[in-house]
Parts: C-alpha cells; structure tokens; sequence
C-alpha cells in the first residue's frame, strides 16, 4: 500500500492507495463518532458489510445518481446529521462514489461551519480523481457543480477490493479521467500507451489509480483554490464534457470526458494549439476506452451549458484546457460562436 501526502495549506492530507486501504480506514475511525453517507447501489452491493466494517457508525443511505446531486439530497444528509446529533469533532466518512464523495463532503464543510470528512471511494472515477483535492460540490440551476466549496478531507482510503464489483461502464468511467491525466502528464501517458490491451485489467488499474492520485496531489497542493490558475489544468475534456452531460445526460460523466477531450483534441488541432499528430494521438488514447464517438442532435443546445461553465473569464466567451503536445497543456478562449461551430462536429447525421 502506497501512501501519498497532499500537502495543502488549510489542511494536510493523506491517501492510501492499494490492498488493505479499507482496513486502514477501519483502524483510523475506530473508536470515533462516525456517520457514513453511501447510496442505495452501494449498499445493495455491501450490504451488512457496511455495519461490520463501521460497526458504531450512524449509516445514511441515498438514492445514487448524478441527477440526485443536488440541494434536496444535501440536505437530507444534513437533515440526518443534526438527527444523529453530530458535532465538530464527528467524522463524517462518504462511501460511494463522486457523487456521494461530493455530496458528503459539501455537507461536512457547512454542517457547524465545517466537521472532518474522510473519503472512501468505491468507483475507480472516484479513487483516481474526485476523492482527492477537496473539491466538494453540488448541481443547482443545470449547472455542474455550481455551489460547493474548498475543503480538503483528512483521509481518502482507495482500496482496489471496490473495483472488483464495478461493471464495465463504471471502469470506463473511470478510464475517462485516467487518460484525461494520461494526456497531461507523460509518464502516464506513456503506460497507458504501453499497456494498451490491458488498459482494463485490475492490476494495470491497481497500479495506475496511485499514479493519478500522486499527480493530482501535486496540482492541488500548488494551488489548491485554483487562486494560481494551475489547477485548470485538470479540466482538460471537462468544458465539452461538462456540457454535454447536463444537455443530454444518459452517460456517466467520465464517459462525456472522453468525448470531450475527443472534440477539444480537435479544436486543438484546427486552432494550431498542437501539432495534427498529436491531436491524433490524443484522440487513440480517448479509443482506448470511447471505441466510437456518439453523435447528438440539437448541439446548439449544449452551448447555453458551456457558456455558464465556471472556468469562463468573461460573458459570451469558452474557457478550454487543450492539449499542445507531451505533457503540456494551454488555455483557449473562443467566442460562443466559434465553440457553436466545433459542436456541429458532434451534430447527428441524417441521412
């Protein structure tokens, strides 16, 4: 087991990444006053595991779903935070995965101004990205994660025995920030490349999530309120991506991550951010997990979402993080009317 400080100014904190993390996390909460947020899908999974691994811990289960991260679902949770009578010293620990990890930890930073969170991720999505950095949020008004906050968590515990239970699109998922981080940083984007035909295997996947967390906590502990800019860097495919979750939905959000970095990798291109080659490469890495990229219909619908995106300097305009070429990565800014064009690369064909 690999353990990786993030070393962040409001509060330090450690992940443990490999077999016996949950264990860890078992150890870390014993004997303290524990309330566990997890979602009806892991529970059905987990079932009475749950109680046994947190056997003193007050247990509050939500319906799972991108679409029930919002203010009626946090406030159930806050609702049963203050049942449970918790108080500052309380930890509050989020089993599931982004959503319930963003939700939980939203919660916890203004539930009595702020009480401790810990994070156990149970999707590979969450272990590589969302878990880490302390960026809790929910949906509210069809934006993404439009209200939320900075708060780092104490512990994040990323045990491989959770990806054992995923289906393949949750893997996919996952796969989506995997080779978003791959395109930024190239020592992955080089094992990933290497490890093409294995790039679902549990083992490729054990050992590339410490990899991911390891980069990630560079970033966040840089700048970890995004005060420096820096810190946009990890939204390269989320503009498109973003965008395209809230207008159609239907697919998980790493899976639009693909896609959008799919898009973008062309803009990129036709925008002379990078070479021909390197949009191409960036585009079989996006194969190797997005075999064929979807169309839509009505795209035009997806700028409205792109325009309230919150990387966006001024009104009217597209914030995007593109890639340039191995392990760099630049901002573009584009009129809503140039973006709208590039959408009509997704636009559905009819015959």
């Amino acid at each position: 087991m690999q353990i990786i400080e993030v070393h962040t100014k409001s509060r330090p904190s450690e992940v443990y990444c490999g077999a016996g993390a949950l264990e860890e996390a078992r150890r870390f909460l014993k004997d303290k006053d524990v309330f566990v947020v997890t979602d009806e899908n892991v529970a059905q999974i987990y079932g009475g595991r749950i109680g046994e691994w947190f056997p003193k811990a007050v247990v509050c289960t939500v319906k799972a779903g991108e679409r029930r991260k919002n203010r009626g679902t946090l406030f159930q949770i806050i609702d049963k935070m203050l049942e449970a009578q918790l108080h500052r010293n309380s930890v509050v620990a989020a089993l599931g995965g982004g959503v319930i990890g963003d939700m939980a930890g939203f919660a916890a930073s203004v539930y009595m101004r702020g009480t401790r969170i810990v994070q156990i991720p149970t999707t590979l999505l969450a272990q590589v990205d969302s878990s880490v950095g302390g960026k809790p949020a929910i949906d509210y008004g069809g934006v993404k994660n439009v209200l939320g906050a900075f708060y780092q968590p104490e512990r994040v515990f990323c045990d491989p025995l959770f990806l054992q239970t995923l289906p393949p699109r949750e893997i996919r998922c996952g796969l989506g920030e995997i080779i978003k981080t791959g395109v930024l940083d190239a020592k992955i984007g080089d094992r990933i490349a290497e490890n093409a035909s294995e790039i679902t295997d549990l083992t490729f996947l054990r050992e590339i999530v410490a990899d991911c967390v390891r980069f990630k906590a560079k970033i966040v502990a840089r700048d970890e309120t995004e005060s420096s800019g820096l810190r946009k860097c990890l939204n390269l495919g989320h503009t498109t991506g973003h965008a395209l979750e809230l207008a159609y939905g239907r697919r998980s959000h790493g899976e639009y991550v693909l896609i959008g970095m799919w898009l973008e990798s062309l803009i990129a291109e036709r925008e002379g951010v990078c070479t021909p080659a390197w949009a191409e490469h960036v585009r079989k890495l996006v194969s190797l997990a997005e075999k064929k990229i979807p169309t839509f219909e009505n795209v035009r619908s997806v700028l409205r979402f792109a325009l309230l995106d919150k990387k966006n300097a001024e009104r009217g305009s597209v914030s995007m993080i593109l890639p340039k070429c191995r392990g760099k990565y630049g901002e573009l800014v584009l009129s809503a009317e140039r973006y709208a064009e590039y959408l009509g690369l997704l636009q559905e064909r009819r015959a």
